[in-house]
């Protein structure tokens, strides 16, 4: 899998051990442009926002966790449904 992979329907995004509620997620493809805004999500009052650039060359760390080319660490999670 990779990172844009793991992005579909992200309920969640860790960042750097802080989990924030995705607002905004696009997953690119071959039409997005490296400024362009692909997820955007809040922790309280703190917001993030990354591009597509953002995303480019990330480094797969196992389980899912990648290592963005600045040195933040993200990882994408959904939330279970249980029936």
């Amino acid at each position: 899998m990779t990172l844009t992979d793991t992005m579909s329907d992200a309920d969640f995004v860790l960042i750097d051990g802080v989990v924030f509620e995705t607002e905004y997620l696009r997953v690119p493809d071959e039409h997005t442009l490296a400024d362009d805004v692909v997820l955007e999500a809040k922790h309280g009052e703190l917001e993030v926002e990354l591009t597509c650039g953002d995303l480019e060359g990330a480094e797969h760390l196992g389980e899912g966790m990648y290592r963005l080319a600045n040195g933040h660490r993200v990882r994408f999670l959904s939330t279970a449904t249980v029936h």
